[in-house]
């Protein structure tokens, strides 16, 4: 156990998850009467990403999809993603979630998405899988914390501090598929 790699994971997962931008996202669910269970949402995101780390590059592979494609195709999604936030466009049209949200899209693709599937699969390369694991896990802390605050957190920042929250992280999204893209295209 490195609590340097620790920190490293954490701090690249925490970017990439996202958790402070998904809070615009979490409480406009809410505003539409979706239910969200924390606990739920924060098990089953984690039981994606345990199985990804330990399995994703063989379900890649039955797929006949390599690591790089995955990225390159997450990374795109990310970057989507990111320019919806900054621009105030719908490009991707959401599935309509039955009753609940907690599963999707809270879960899966929004804290185990493409992009966090992707990060983990490349920690793997370079990090200890117990390390990759921790960081895993004190991510999915603040994901059951910002479940359980949001809207406690809507009431504090205002609808003001949410667009912002939101356009800040779009660009920070922006960015990390960029990345993404560079390191997986081989730029």
């Amino acid at each position: 156990m490195d609590y340097k790699e620790i920190i490293s994971v954490s701090l690249i997962l925490f970017s990439v998850i996202d958790v402070p931008g998904n809070i615009p996202v979490v409480i406009s669910l809410k505003d539409q009467g979706k239910k969200i269970e924390p606990e739920k949402a924060t098990l089953a995101a984690g039981i994606i990403m345990i199985l990804f780390l330990f399995f994703g590059e063989r379900l890649l592979g039955l797929f006949g999809v390599d690591v790089q494609s995955f990225a390159i195709a997450g990374a795109i999604l990310l970057f989507v993603i990111g320019a919806e936030m900054i621009l105030n466009v719908t490009i991707i049209k959401e599935e309509k979630a039955v009753g609940s949200a907690t599963v999707f899209p809270i879960a899966f693709p929004l804290i185990a998405g493409a992009g966090t599937l992707t990060t983990i699969l490349s920690l793997r390369a370079e990090y200890d899988t117990l390390n990759i694991g921790l960081g895993i896990a004190i991510n999915l802390i603040a994901v059951y914390i910002m479940l359980r605050s949001a809207g406690w957190l809507k009431k504090l920042i205002g609808p003001s501090g949410v667009v912002i929250l939101r356009k800040i992280f779009g660009i920070i999204l922006l960015a990390i598929s960029i990345k993404l893209f560079k390191s997986n295209w081989g730029i």
